[in-house]
């Protein structure tokens, strides 16, 4: 049993994950998810996604991260909507074109030991802060403050993960949780 549960993880991650593309150790993504990058998408360590999950863009997802369902990542401006003499499911895809120095900024930045809730939707261009949490159906247009709870589309600040002294105790804790649970790279000859 545990080894066809290893290779339905390896197949289904061998499925979802597309170029440009790096993902660190005790990487655990669900069924029917599709990640890809124009240039890089660098994800940490012991991050898990749920199942149908979609991401298109540049950034970095860091360690510790937990994505529900149904979460989209996407690019604001990645269809020239402006193009003339195209019908809009035909218009240009910007990352594609030498309109991509335009986009070059269109990151999306979700910091170490994040939950984002199950249907979120984050637009790029933004920066999710390290412990913050993005509440389920969140439609996330704006930066997230390091420990933030927000909700509401579009989301808003609705609390605080933790209170000054806990956030302390809790990088601490994280601190020591990694120095147990950090396996050695192998050496190779």
């Amino acid at each position: 049993m545990i080894a066809l549960q290893f290779l339905y993880r390896k197949l289904n991650r061998l499925l979802s994950i597309r170029k440009n593309v790096h993902v660190g150790r005790n990487f655990v993504i669900g069924a029917s998810g599709f990640v890809s990058a124009p240039d890089r998408l660098e994800i940490g360590d012991d991050v898990s996604i749920g199942r149908n999950f979609w991401m298109a863009c540049n950034g970095s997802i860091g360690s510790g991260t937990l994505i529900s369902s149904y979460v989209g990542i996407l690019g604001r401006r990645d269809h020239d909507m402006s193009a003339i003499g195209f019908p809009i499911s035909r218009a240009p895809w910007l990352h594609g074109s030498e309109a991509r120095a335009r986009v070059a900024t269109d990151r999306v930045d979700i910091e170490q030991d994040v939950w984002i809730g199950f249907g979120a939707t984050i637009l790029s261009g933004i920066r999710i802060g390290r412990g913050s949490v993005v509440a389920a159906g969140a439609v996330v247009v704006r930066d997230v403050k390091p420990y933030e709870i927000v909700g509401s589309p579009p989301a808003r600040p609705i609390g605080m993960r933790f209170d000054t002294a806990a956030i302390a105790r809790h990088e601490d804790a994280l601190l020591l949780w990694k120095a147990q649970n950090q396996k050695p790279k192998s050496k190779k000859p």
